[in-house]
């Protein structure tokens, strides 16, 4: 009895659990269920959900195989412009301050250019796994709301 009385507890526990986890659905029992009912549908439920998508909503998201873009060594910059240009600057005309100064804006729009394009490489992958979390999530939703539709719940 107090074995029965905790195994019920402890499906109902996790019943709200799941439901706490899954806001996009709501589950009603159709048929008269009681709680207890629902909750032990509910962890079937998610179980044969979560082996059917491949997809856990209880685990906290992850990436997937493919590893965020890496960053490039850094290219150029202010400093490293500026030596430059001050080095060309004095074999051209005899004049380093100005080279060191074409140089120093050369240098610092290629770092910008580096820094922009990483970014963006960083925003398309982010968005990628974004996708690829949500399209697992509807998988999941998918196969939970049948499993519960087929056991005569109405899921909305």
């Amino acid at each position: 009895m107090v074995g029965r009385l905790i195994i019920s507890l402890s499906a109902m526990w996790l019943g709200v659990a799941l439901a706490a986890t899954n806001p996009d659905l709501v589950v009603y029992p159709s048929k008269g269920q009681t709680a207890e009912q629902q909750s032990k549908d509910e962890y079937e439920c998610f179980q044969w959900a979560k082996q059917r998508s491949g997809f856990d909503p209880m685990a906290a998201p992850t990436t997937t195989t493919t590893a965020p873009p890496q960053t490039e060594r850094q290219q150029g910059g202010v400093l490293r412009g500026a030596l430059a240009g001050a080095a060309v600057g004095e074999i051209v005309s005899d004049d380093a301050g100005s080279g060191a100064a074409a140089g120093a804006l050369i240098g610092g729009m290629r770092r910008r250019s580096q820094v922009r394009r990483e970014s963006q490489q960083y925003d398309q992958w982010a968005q990628q796994e974004a996708a690829q979390y949500a399209q697992g999530r509807d998988l999941y939703n998918r196969n939970y709301a049948a499993c519960l539709e087929g056991r005569a719940y109405t899921v909305k």
